[in-house]
């Protein structure tokens, strides 16, 4: 395996490429090959941008067939073919199903544009500046979505002071004996609090990067409910719970709440290829036209890629497909908890966006190398990076999620075994 030229022209700051030190260079559903023909099972599924696995025969057929038609693939936000085609779809299969009725906005196709763009029409929607963000939360890589994230060492990046946050509980955050919600409540409608009305309330249903830490169903409803009473934004960021992770296409549905602004992105396309869309409620869509830009808002090959995923939804084999693997994963999962007490303290996370909480930084990090060196991508997230993140694709074969999970329990075994 040369990885002479990483190392010798790649900036210090790649990460991934240490973790998993081999050169990838096959992929087709949950597996992903080496240059030297070795298979790993991918639990990673690029930090939930593959929900879909690799090279989906009905996501990748008809962007063949589009790049070879001499189609458009930039558009900005010019009207194209492939966008009127991936609307019509979205609003037919996604949004009218759950009886929803958004503005759909097309920012800069990443995940942190997504929610640049909603917090700042909140902050215009509303004429008030601060937000209020969660502990352990994590929105981004630009300033905005920095200064919303929970993370100190994430949000020291960038190198400016970033004000207008209002750092807030989340739901079981520090105990379970601690109402979160009902603290928000009374701080909002205090004046003697000291903490100003903010613009939005900002959050992940599942906090990703924070540990897999999950909100309850009436922690959610009661966070809408503020919201309403205090005439706050309620945004939330659906990026990397979103598009089926969780089982469900948004994973708020299971709470039955309708936010103000959804923020989607990574597994949008289905495909890997960048992304991303904010949903607006239409009496918030005060955007003048122009007012927020982008270059790459008209990724054209995304919206025929998106729009062959989102067909997907509409087939009720495939969402009862989805539905089963995520209680198969689940079911795995429990066994290993009940195996291996001394190496995992709890399971986290919902459906097929899960987590092992470990008793240490170490054990994750030992499983992790075990496990690679066994042909299994496994991530770490929490603030402590004592957390595996176990993210299949969500159209992972039985035999597939079977083998990736005994890749998992030989390496907690080692660990368990003080090898």
């Amino acid at each position: 395996m040369n990885t002479d030229v990483f190392a010798a022209y790649e900036s210090n700051v790649r990460r991934y490429g240490r973790s998993f030190p081999t050169v990838f260079k096959k992929a087709l559903g949950a597996t992903i090959w080496d240059e030297a023909g070795k298979p790993y099972i991918d639990f990673l599924v690029g930090s939930g941008a593959l929900n879909y696995g690799h090279n989906d025969p009905n996501i990748i057929a008809p962007a063949i067939e589009y790049l070879v038609g001499e189609n458009i693939l930039l558009s900005l936000d010019m009207y194209t073919v492939a966008k009127r085609e991936f609307i019509e779809v979205f609003v037919d299969s996604i949004l009218k199903p759950r009886g929803l009725s958004y503005k759909i906005q097309f920012p800069g196709p990443t995940g942190t544009n997504a929610n640049e763009a909603a917090l700042a029409l909140a902050r215009k929607y509303t004429g008030r500046s601060s937000v209020m963000a969660f502990t352990n939360a994590f929105h981004g890589m630009s300033l905005g979505s920095l200064a919303v994230s929970g993370s100190a060492s994430t949000r020291e990046l960038g190198g400016v002071a970033r004000h207008d946050v209002i750092r807030v509980p989340y739901d079981g955050y520090p105990s379970q004996a601690f109402d979160s919600a009902s603290y928000i409540d009374w701080v909002l409608g205090d004046p003697g609090s000291g903490i100003e009305k903010p613009a939005a309330i900002i959050l992940e249903t599942i906090q990703a990067e924070g540990g897999l830490n999950t909100a309850s169903a009436a922690w959610l409803t009661e966070i809408q409910r503020i919201c309403r009473k205090h005439d706050v934004v309620l945004i939330v960021d659906d990026i990397q719970a979103g598009a089926g992770r969780t089982g469900e296409f948004f994973s708020f549905e299971f709470a039955k709440i309708k936010p103000d602004i959804v923020c989607l992105s990574k597994s949008l396309s289905g495909s890997g290829s960048p992304f991303s869309i904010v949903l607006i409620s239409p009496d918030l869509d005060i955007w003048n036209p122009g007012e927020h830009s982008g270059t790459f808002r008209g990724n054209n090959l995304a919206f025929v890629t998106a729009g062959a995923m989102c067909k997907l939804w509409s087939d009720g084999q495939f969402t009862t497909g989805v539905e089963r693997t995520a209680v198969k994963l689940q079911t795995h999962l429990d066994s290993l908890v009940a195996k291996f007490p001394d190496c995992i303290e709890q399971k986290r996370g919902r459906g097929l966006m899960a987590g092992l909480k470990c008793r240490s930084q170490a054990i994750v990090g030992r499983v992790h190398d075990v496990a690679f060196e066994n042909g299994l991508l496994i991530e770490s997230s929490g603030p402590n990076r004592d957390v595996i993140k176990v993210l299949p694709p969500i159209t992972i074969t039985d035999d597939e999620l079977d083998h990736g999970i005994s890749i998992l329990d030989h390496a907690l075994k080692e660990q368990a075994n003080g090898h």
